[in-house]
């Protein structure tokens, strides 16, 4: 049976790649993850400086998922370059590095996800990145509770297309935009980011959300605004998925995804892929080989042969 997906210029393993935000700052980590049966690995959102983040509390489960606000904390592009480095992901490094077993790490398939505000700040990113042996990048263009960076980047189509087409001229890697429901419709977001010159594009990131606690009257997240993540929004990111691939859109599929029947779902209406990242939060590695275990026996009872198959299905009635 045939798990390996191929798009946009990317070919994994599997259709399960670990989305941005969960785990995705330590090789090691993400070397687990990997391990553990993803396919592919997004790192969390890199920034040109670190940043640390908003102060706790930044995360609350509710019922149907979860409502956080982390605030794009990581150590930034230098340093990231730096931990990549260190596993063989740039040639200087494998050839001196004192164990040669590590070298072959680096085929542990990574996409760097970006965060910037400006088309300086992703494109002086991606030269700092791009010697390195990264599958390609995805671009934060979604994040619904940072100020000046994602979704308000995202709500701008000109400035999407200005950003792509910076990094589409240093880069021949896959570029993929992440994209959220912002105050710009998603399709027209996409079209543009596909005609700038994005390989494909992630549908969706967080949606704009807050909890507030009854008994002390105040909201709980140290931001008050977060972004809502797990089986909540997955019917309006199915809904997404099908939209963008009835408009010809290469994408992947992001939200709620907890087991094989979700992923499943995502495929049939034109996901190449799909991204876990909640369901780590209740069932941890786990989900990945349960997920694809899931997959295999449904292509096997449906008497299909590989994934590619399952694309776009619903499409047909």
């Amino acid at each position: 049976m045939d798990l390996s997906v191929e798009f946009a210029g990317i070919r994994i393993r599997n259709p399960t790649i670990l989305a941005s935000g969960i785990l995705g700052i330590s090789y090691e980590v993400m070397k687990r993850v990997y391990d553990a049966g993803a396919g592919a690995v997004v790192s969390k959102s890199i920034s040109v400086e670190p940043r640390e983040g908003y102060k706790g509390p930044i995360i609350v489960k509710v019922d149907s998922g979860y409502v956080n606000a982390v605030g794009l904390a990581n150590p930034g592009v230098d340093h990231f370059v730096q931990e990549l480095s260190k596993y063989g992901y740039d040639k200087e490094s494998t050839d001196t590095m004192q164990d040669k077993s590590i070298h072959d790490n680096y085929r542990i398939p990574i996409v760097v996800n970006l965060v910037g505000s400006s088309v300086d700040e992703f494109v002086s990113m991606v030269k700092r990145l791009d010697h390195l042996s990264i599958i390609g990048y995805e671009l934060n263009l979604s994040c619904p509770h940072v100020e000046r960076v994602g979704l308000e980047v995202g709500d701008d189509p000109e400035l999407v297309s200005r950003i792509i087409k910076g990094i589409r001229a240093v880069t021949s890697k896959p570029i993929i935009a992440k994209l959220g429901l912002g105050a710009v419709d998603m399709l027209e977001v996409a079209k543009t980011a596909i005609d700038s010159g994005a390989s494909a594009v992630t549908a969706i990131n967080t949606i704009r959300a807050m909890v507030i606690d009854a008994e002390t009257c105040m909201p709980v997240l140290s931001n008050k605004i977060g972004g809502l993540s797990g089986r909540a929004i997955k019917p309006i990111a199915l809904r997404c998925v099908y939209e963008l691939h009835r408009a010809g859109v290469p994408v992947i599929g992001c939200g709620g995804i907890y087991d094989w029947r979700d992923a499943v779902e995502f495929m049939l209406a034109g996901a190449h892929a799909v991204q876990i990242g909640s369901a780590i939060g209740d069932r941890w590695l786990d989900v990945f080989k349960e997920v694809n275990d899931g997959i295999k026996e449904y292509l096997a009872r449906k008497s299909l042969k590989s994934v590619k198959e399952v694309v776009g299905i619903a499409h047909r009635y």
